[in-house]
């Protein structure tokens, strides 16, 4: 009947809040039931849940005026709880048990970081035990922040080997236009590899999260790209969920389709690690165009004309071109004096090879 074995979740703040961006606990309750149905067919389901900020924002009202730093933290410890808790209760009326994740951007800056986090989720996941993932608002205040909660689905879904990413928001999609037009129409289908529709979306963020449909969008096809499904829905439709992973289904959304060459593991990592780049490495024009060709192609010193910065084995480095465009990211086999050493000359192993290369300049050419 449902055509995916393992999905992640994202439910976005807009649909767990009420118009007074208080908790909606009814409408909770309605989607957990959801949830809980997909549990039942034997699909293996990843929560990523905002709302802690809205829910400690409705148990501490008529607090003294706070910066927005910390009236993010104290919303989000008291919330978080409160949170986690009706999760907790709502999913035990269904005799299925959840469990709470926490986390930050620097907690998937490194490989083995990520690898912990992905093992501690399927140990949840082959114990029956749904994972509820949320940022850890608390400390997460700086320039290391994810973009959103959308930001965080799409490393979640990648991570965890997900088949598909449904991304609930307070709209039914994509659409060609301003959704308050009446002419405006969702976007059914986006191809991998297709043309660039961010010129159609409105720029605007929700009332009550972070992020808007601009995020959603460059995640999605990101996340598509690396052979994963990915649909933007209206999550405070009813029975959403079933109806989107029925075969065949009719339900309104917008849908990215898969990419049938799926990333590998590692490549999927190296993918949303531009925000932990330590150094960047300009290339010419002859290794951009071999970079970008039709076949797969290392980075290799005779191509490098610069280097930025200070990194060494393993890290994460930004692919710039002479034009200064960021191609792409990966992970570097020599620290940054080596490459200087290297740079320019001929008959070396290769500076980034390609299981270790991420071009997403390929995404909006």
């Amino acid at each position: 009947m449902f055509q995916f074995k393992r999905i992640a979740v994202k439910i976005g703040s807009n649909v767990l809040t009420k118009a007074d961006g208080t908790l909606d606990v009814d409408w909770m309750s309605i989607l957990v039931a959801q949830v809980a149905r997909l549990h039942r067919e034997g699909i293996e389901i990843i929560l990523i849940s905002s709302g802690a900020v809205a829910s400690g924002r409705g148990e501490l009202k008529g607090q003294k005026k706070l910066d927005a730093v910390s009236q993010r933290q104290l919303f989000s410890a008291v919330g978080q709880a409160k949170l986690i808790n009706r999760y907790y209760e709502l999913f035990r009326k269904h005799q299925i048990i959840c469990g709470q994740v926490l986390t930050t951007k620097e907690n998937f800056s490194s490989r083995r970081h990520y690898l912990n986090q992905k093992n501690c989720m399927t140990v949840m996941l082959e114990a029956g035990v749904i994972p509820i993932v949320n940022e850890n608002d608390t400390i997460s205040v700086t320039e290391l922040m994810f973009t959103d909660n959308d930001e965080l689905s799409g490393l979640i879904a990648t991570m965890m080997g997900a088949e598909a990413l449904i991304i609930l928001s307070n709209i039914d999609g994509i659409y060609d236009g301003n959704p308050q037009d009446p002419s405006a129409k969702v976007i059914p289908t986006i191809e991998p590899g297709g043309k660039d529709l961010s010129i159609f979306i409105q720029s605007g963020k929700s009332s009550f999260g972070r992020g808007g449909m601009q995020t959603k969008y460059r995640i999605a096809r990101k996340v598509a790209e690396e052979g994963v499904t990915v649909m933007i829905a209206n999550g405070r439709q009813e029975d959403i969920l079933p109806k989107l992973l029925e075969k065949d289904s009719r339900q309104c959304c917008t849908r990215f389709i898969a990419n049938p060459k799926s990333a590998s593991n590692v490549k999927k990592w190296i993918a949303h690690s531009d925000g932990f780049a330590k150094g960047e490495i300009q290339v010419n024009e002859g290794a951009r165009n071999a970079l970008l060709g039709n076949s797969a192609t290392s980075l290799l010193p005779v191509g490098i004309t610069q280097v930025k910065g200070e990194f060494e084995k393993d890290d994460i480095v930004r692919i710039i071109s002479e034009s200064g465009e960021q191609m792409g990211v990966g992970r570097v086999s020599y620290d940054h004096r080596r490459v200087r050493e290297l740079m320019g000359k001929k008959g070396n192993k290769p500076v980034v090879h390609y299981d270790h290369l991420y071009l997403e300049l390929l995404l909006s050419d």
